[in-house]
């Protein structure tokens, strides 16, 4: 079984590197005004960085400094419609790499989806893990995308079709889940076991198998943020049960006035993790305001921790959407403090926290939250 990784013993921890330059230049054939490609990534000790450039006759150039192996998402707005669209629209053309302190050049004739990549060793030792694992999310996804396209109408109208059609899907995500965690057995010097068991908690392996794996890498890899997050997780489990009480944080609000969780004892708060720029947080703050508006004065309250990494955009957000309730945020995006503290890896996010400050739900949003708040305050 190792023999089949050892491509990538060229990967060394990372954690003693200094910061070193990188660049990304890439040639997308001939597109241009408004076409504008945005990035957003995080160095080995966690600190996100984003950055945009307009593509001008297929150009776009990125530098900046990395330690070690770094995450990355890319994304090509085609038509001018700005980040979240460009991002989380159907079809969206958004990339996942990883890179190190390299020169890089993309080419490709119009998207970054199809785009090739030069000068990377890290990025192709990237795709090797991929290859072996059994592709990346983006490549299944693409599978069962082409499966539909192809069906025929009577077919997508089929129930048991699409059945059929999704459970092949949740099948080779299964699978490639099991590949992973093995990888992360067999190869406790890479970069990229540290990166399957991430990509793997609470989805295709339990917090205590992941701790033993965990335990077992690299000393150097578990010096990487991304461990310490992963740990945070895995500590996170336990501390955020239903029963347990909400651990405490304090973080400034809006005006930069510290305000802690705890001060909010005595009433039923509901402890929402989101983002000016996610789409699906935005979608359920109209239900969230008016669930606000008829408990309030029963001792109702929501306290928002934004995971943005911008003042302005998170309080453009407040105002667009009018939230009258409690906000916070260290705006340090995903590496926010109170998110790693609750295990926080998607958004929205949410946990209702009754008058003792114990935990009685997760992940409680629309109808789900409306019933819950209905029973809490029915007398």
């Amino acid at each position: 079984m190792k023999s089949s990784f050892l491509f990538l013993a060229l990967l060394a921890p990372v954690a003693a590197f200094a910061q070193q330059p990188f660049s990304i230049t890439g040639k997308l054939g001939n597109l241009g005004k408004p076409a504008k490609v945005y990035i957003d990534y995080s160095d080995s000790q966690g600190k996100g960085k984003e950055d945009s450039a307009d593509v001008v006759n297929g150009v776009f150039k990125f530098t900046g400094s990395v330690t070690g192996i770094t995450n990355a998402r890319m994304a090509l707005d085609h038509e001018g419609k700005g980040k979240p669209f460009s991002i989380y629209s159907p079809g969206a053309d958004v990339i996942y790499i990883h890179f190190g302190p390299e020169q890089i050049r993309i080419t490709s004739k119009d998207s970054l989806s199809s785009a090739t990549f030069t000068g990377s060793p890290v990025y192709n030792e990237h795709i090797a893990y991929n290859k072996a694992i059994g592709g990346s999310i983006m490549e299944l996804t693409a599978i069962y995308q082409k499966e539909y396209a192809e069906a025929s109408a009577e077919d997508k109208r089929d129930p048991e079709f699409m059945q059929a059609l999704n459970a092949k899907q949740t099948e080779l995500r299964k699978q490639r889940g099991a590949k992973m965690i093995e990888f992360a057995k067999a190869n406790p010097n890479s970069f990229f076991s540290l990166s399957a068991l991430s990509e793997s908690a609470g989805m295709y392996a339990d917090m205590a198998t992941l701790q033993t794996i965990l335990s077992s890498l690299n000393k150097d890899l578990q010096k990487l943020d991304m461990a310490k997050e992963l740990q945070q997780r895995i500590n996170a489990e336990k501390l955020t049960a239903v029963g347990k009480p909400a651990p405490a944080f304090t973080q400034n609000d809006v005006n930069d006035k510290p305000l802690s969780l705890a001060s909010l004892k005595g009433k039923v708060v509901l402890l929402d993790f989101w983002a000016s720029w996610c789409s699906p947080c935005r979608a359920e703050n109209p239900n969230m305001l008016k669930q606000y508006k008829i408990y309030k004065d029963k001792g109702f309250e929501i306290l928002s921790v934004s995971l943005d990494s911008k003042k302005e955009p998170w309080l453009e957000a407040i105002e667009q959407d009018g939230l009258p309730w409690l906000h916070v945020s260290d705006l340090k995006g995903w590496n926010n403090a109170a998110g790693r503290l609750y295990g926080v890896r998607g958004v929205p996010a949410c946990y209702l926290i009754d008058r003792d400050g114990k935990i009685i739900a997760a992940d409680v949003r629309g109808e789900k939250l409306n019933t819950k708040l209905a029973e809490i305050f029915k007398n």
